[in-house]
């Protein structure tokens, strides 16, 4: 039987084979840089490669037992905890993206009045966060959290509150029904969300002044209030530019390195780790090889989870028509 389909398809490479020439050098870089690693990780996921056996080209295939480790705590690694590091990852993400999107619509929508003076200036002070590289911003924080010397606990002292406060080894939290939380938690959240508001200011703000002003006049004229008319044209009319932003905005929080890694360093007792870091001490110093490569495919499923179940919700990929 003639299979039609595969004859259209070699008809239409035939006929725009030339732009296949053009494409073939991009398709060799990227299968080079990206699809062999990920294969390569693949495989090491079900062998023992260690840094003990790094010179052996062919470590023993073990199947699904680094998973099963990983699963029950069982690695060689200090304070390793999947389940809680998981389940920490997870209040980080929500709590962080929550509060970008919360400061950067409220600032996008203040930026947006029509008639503010300077408000190009606000605008390049409020870019600045997201103009820092985030290891230098997320250092400077980090001095800034120190308990003797640090400028948030002298302020807090200024003020005439509780200070000298171990903000990145006191594993106690200071409110009692967020116990499960360490300081450090507040230490970096408080840093990434002041990375984080800019981006998502910036895109708020583009797809805010996409929205026609007539509408805002004729809800006026209809009688809506200022709160009527951000609920019922604002928000349906920026959510098609502000899901994809969010999206990008879990998937980024959720491998946020420099800031756990730089700031709390994952403590006080590995109370801060997120999957990402985990990984990274799986490889160094325990070199776990085959176990980190293992880890990085549950981190990735677990994400690709996440995008469709955010996608599904929020329909983003649907045409706005």
């Amino acid at each position: 039987m003639v299979n039609y389909s595969d004859i259209d398809l070699w008809e239409k490479v035939r006929r725009n084979k030339l732009a296949y020439k053009y494409i073939l050098p991009a398709a060799i870089v990227m299968a080079i840089v990206t699809a062999y690693p990920i294969i390569y990780e693949i495989w090491m996921a079900f062998t023992n490669f260690t840094i003990v056996n790094l010179k052996n080209p062919y470590p023993a295939f073990v199947g699904l037992k680094n998973f099963i480790d990983i699963f029950k705590n069982n690695v060689p690694l200090e304070n390793f905890n999947f389940w809680r590091t998981l389940g920490f990852n997870l209040i980080w993400t929500f709590t962080n993206v929550f509060f970008h999107v919360l400061i950067g619509l409220s600032l996008a929508v203040a930026l947006n009045t029509p008639k503010l003076a300077m408000k190009k200036v606000y605008r390049s002070l409020l870019i600045i966060p997201w103009a820092v590289p985030s290891y230098i911003s997320a250092l400077i924080w980090k001095n800034m959290f120190d308990t003797q010397f640090g400028a948030v606990n002298l302020l807090l002292a200024k003020l005439g509150l509780p200070h000298n406060i171990a903000w990145l080894t006191n594993p106690n939290a200071p409110i009692k029904f967020l116990s499960i939380l360490p300081y450090a938690f507040y230490a970096d959240l408080i840093t990434n969300v002041w990375l984080g508001f800019p981006f998502m200011m910036v895109v708020a703000l583009g797809a805010l002044q996409s929205v026609p002003k007539e509408l805002y006049e004729a809800a006026r004229i209809d009688g809506a209030t200022e709160r009527q008319q951000f609920f019922s044209i604002t928000l349906p009319l920026i959510r098609f530019a502000m899901t994809p932003a969010i999206m990008l905005g879990l998937i980024w929080t959720f491998n946020q390195f420099n800031v756990i890694y730089l700031v709390s360093g994952g403590g006080p007792l590995g109370e801060t780790e997120i999957l990402v870091t985990q990984a990274y001490k799986l490889v160094n110093p325990a070199g776990l090889f085959g176990v980190a490569s293992a880890f990085g495919l549950i981190v990735f499923l677990i994400l690709l989870f996440i995008t469709l179940v955010t996608n599904r919700i929020s329909k983003a990929t649907e045409s706005a028509v």
